[in-house]
């Protein structure tokens, strides 16, 4: 793993208790994340293929609710500590440890990938490699749900999330990335977020070519 990455699962391990606490109160207050979450599997479900990962899933809380969205959901997180959380927390339901740059699944397997804030501790000179593992395990015409820090500026703009540095993008910049990579960005919505970091919430929806 690169410097950034055990530094991120290092980080990610030592809040896992207070990072559950935070996020089940948070998706309570965002009916967009909802709203596009629920149009993701809305879309997957009609590709006739529900295989789907949760790519950084965290405690697993969104996996969860792909799998009550009809979906066969498996979560990926690059922390051992959350990966515990989420098996402990929906027995169901499978989770794995793994780097979203080098994912257990098999070429053009998936339906959906989710990717909720998981790239945002990528450096941007790295992302390009990541969304082209999201893109392999992807099937023709499989969909992809990317919700980051979006900004007005030029750049990328690095700043001190509370568990470990961070990046937000420009929406147009991230979306070429995503055109780059092999999809075909095709939604996209936009919203003041529900704290006073500064940055615009940001969802892409894309399919793959």
């Amino acid at each position: 793993m690169t410097n950034h990455q055990n530094e991120t699962r290092a980080a990610y391990d030592g809040v896992v208790e207070l990072y559950v606490s935070v996020v089940a109160e948070r998706m309570d207050k965002q009916p967009f994340t909802r709203a596009m979450i629920g149009t993701f599997a809305e879309l997957v479900r009609a590709t006739g293929n529900p295989r789907v990962a949760d790519v950084g899933c965290g405690p697993g809380h969104l996996t969860a609710a792909l799998h009550e969205l009809g979906l066969e959901a498996t979560g990926f997180d690059l922390s051992p500590g959350m990966v515990e959380h989420a098996r402990r927390a929906h027995p169901a339901l499978p989770f794995h440890e793994a780097r979203a740059e080098s994912l257990p699944v098999e070429d053009g397997a998936l339906g959906g990938v989710l990717a909720h804030y998981s790239t945002i501790h990528t450096p941007p000179a790295e992302l390009p490699a990541l969304l082209a593992e999201l893109v392999r395990v992807l099937a023709p015409g499989g969909l992809l749900l990317l919700s980051f820090f979006g900004t007005d500026g030029p750049e990328p703009i690095r700043f001190d999330h509370k568990v470990t540095p961070a990046y937000s993008w420009p929406v147009d910049r991230l979306a070429g990335l995503l055109t780059g990579a092999g999809l075909d960005p095709f939604a996209r919505l936009l919203h003041d977020p529900a704290t006073e970091r500064g940055f615009l919430d940001a969802h892409l929806l894309a399919r793959r070519r």
